[in-house]
């Protein structure tokens, strides 16, 4: 088969506006950014986002094994699948982020014959929106340190300075440093810390923004620091938050593309799921769902991960939960938690791993990791599809043992996906059994049964998402950690809801414990309060918001021709 990048550059792409005619979108509502890429006008987000009437589809995943399991893939497949079985369509993906895609990832546009397109530039810069999130917040963070130059009229501290400054790169020599080092000239001397661009707060606002005006109200309510008398200092309070607005101006706007076979698609934040909330953004799902009858977006990792974040962080922000989950697993996934890789969680397998039939490592697997996630799904009473995503080492014994460990679990649905090597024909199962599964949710009339309810108090919610959903038998606060939720508590923060930041490797913050652990102790060493988002970000183990690169970086294959072609890109 043709690498990803071969079967992109044989696409012919259709002009944009001809895609956004298939959402009732005209050129007068497209910002264009060349003939494949447009943004959508905010004159035409203000006029079409008032009737949200589509179904959202959210398709998460198990634990994965460092290759991913084509969660993405499976997204833009069944938003193909879909259309093809003659039904109004779209999908919302997040944008990749340069630090996996010349780490370890290499791209983050689907693959196969499931992608959007143009892959080359949505990999590579885009539109530019995750360059003005770094520069916005950056601009905070250079105005912070100015005000400090400058004599520190709020009076803050310097010892507890929270916001730090992000890159869109992987890079861990910059997870702690030292600033102002060059004498008074240069600024007040301090320790700084950098994030990746996609853990920045400014990622999270920009996700869960519905206007403007939202947006710029919460970049005022980021804490950047305590005063020397206890109290919260503000973006606002410094004055940053209003330029920091202008400079997200366009990337406010949802980014439309196409898959492969022509169906529009929204591409649109990044933020990950093992360290920030790990969803597209709700701007853009709500022009999709005002204009497509299924609206198919991903969540970030692991369901106990990304799509507990999108029930008890994004959906409450938008108020609008999923109608259908779709779960994807696979047979490598599933045999690495059944024991068949020797390197365990967090190691990347051997091709001969991966190759050879393991019937019983992929059920034990499966009777455990995917048995924990399909159960968590079903106590939310949304409808799961179980989607199992064929690679072409899997054999059909592997794959029937999934399938008869899902209906252990209690799965209604479980269906084959070959839309990596079959396009939209290939979720076309996946399709009718999802248009099912949101009819009979629409007419059981169930609402949804979130396990965080809102409102909990920040402590009560970490353990109930550590026991209830990781499987923990309860959970240890750090000192520090402890001290940092008591004072979110004074200032008035205590019952935001909870953001955790874990590997996306297991259950627990021990990315080398496969399967389904149970009575561990959840470790959460730090935790940070992102008052403009709306959440509290409880960092467990030793997760870091800076990740580093791999022993061979993706980036040591990449290169460009004498016409400025990619080559070694996504193959």
């Amino acid at each position: 088969m043709d690498s990803d990048l071969d079967i992109a550059r044989a696409a012919d792409p259709g002009p944009i506006e001809s895609v956004a005619e298939q959402l009732g979108l005209e050129r007068s509502d497209l910002i264009m950014h060349g003939p494949h890429i447009a943004k959508v006008s905010w004159e035409s987000l203000s006029r079409e986002r008032d009737s949200p009437n589509g179904h959202l589809i959210l398709v998460t995943s198990v634990n994965p094994t460092p290759f991913g399991e084509g969660k993405t893939v499976t997204t833009i497949g069944l938003n193909q699948g879909l259309n093809l079985q003659g039904h109004n369509a779209c999908c919302v993906i997040r944008e990749p982020s340069l630090g996996p895609v010349f780490g370890i990832k290499g791209g983050a546009a689907g693959g196969g014959y499931s992608q959007v397109l143009p892959m080359e530039q949505i990999n590579l810069h885009f539109t530019g929106d995750l360059h003005a999130i770094t520069s916005a917040h950056n601009l905070c963070s250079a105005i912070l340190d100015n005000h400090l130059h400058r004599g520190n009229e709020l009076k803050i501290d310097t010892n507890r300075i929270f916001w730090p400054r992000v890159i869109d790169m992987n890079d861990r020599t910059l997870r702690s440093v030292s600033i102002g080092l060059g004498g008074p000239a240069t600024g007040i001397t301090r320790s700084e810390r950098f994030d990746i661009t996609a853990a920045s707060e400014v990622m999270a606002i920009l996700s869960l923004a519905g206007s403007y005006e939202d947006l710029r109200a919460r970049l005022g309510r980021i804490i950047v620091a305590e005063s020397k008398s206890g109290t919260p200092v503000t973006a606002d309070d410094l004055g940053a938050a209003g330029a920091m607005a202008l400079l997200l101006r366009e990337a406010m706007l949802p980014n439309l593309v196409q898959t492969l076979e022509g169906n529009p698609a929204f591409v649109h934040c990044g933020p990950f799921a093992n360290i920030a909330h790990g969803n597209s953004s709700i701007i853009a799902d709500d022009l999709a769902l005002s204009r497509a009858d299924y609206v198919v977006t991903e969540a970030g990792f692991g369901a106990e991960m990304g799509a507990e974040k999108a029930l008890h962080i994004k959906a409450l922000a938008s108020g609008v939960p999923p109608s259908c989950i779709v779960l994807n697993v696979t047979v490598r996934s599933m045999k690495l938690h059944g024991g068949g890789f020797a390197g365990g969680g967090g190691a990347r397998p051997t091709n001969e791993e991966i190759e050879t039939e393991n019937v019983d490592a992929v059920r034990a697997g499966a009777a455990s990791n995917m048995r924990r996630h399909v159960r968590n799904l079903a106590t939310t009473s949304i409808p799961v599809v179980v989607s199992i995503n064929r690679f072409a080492t899997d054999t059909d014994a592997e794959i029937d043992a999934i399938r008869d460990e899902a209906l252990k679990a209690g799965a209604k649905e479980i269906v084959l996906f070959e839309g990596f090597a079959k396009g939209g024909k290939g979720a076309a199962d996946l399709a009718d059994a999802v248009v099912e599964a949101c009819a009979r949710h629409e007419e059981a009339g169930r609402p949804f049964t979130p396990a965080v309810e809102p409102g909990m108090p920040a402590k009560q919610a970490i353990l109930r998402v550590g026991t209830n959903v990781y499987g923990a038998h309860t959970v240890d606060l750090s000192p520090s950690a402890d001290a940092a939720l008591k004072k979110f508590e004074e200032w008035g923060f205590g019952n935001l809801p909870v953001c955790m930041a874990k590997t996306q490797y297991s259950f627990s913050h021990d990315k080398k414990v496969l399967g389904a652990p149970v009575g561990f102790t959840l470790q959460v060493r730090e935790a940070r309060l992102n008052a403009g988002a709306g959440f509290i970000v409880a960092i467990c183990g030793s997760m870091m918001t800076m990740p580093g690169l791999p022993t061979r970086p993706a980036a040591l294959d990449m290169d460009m021709d004498e016409d400025g072609r990619l080559t070694g890109v996504f193959s």
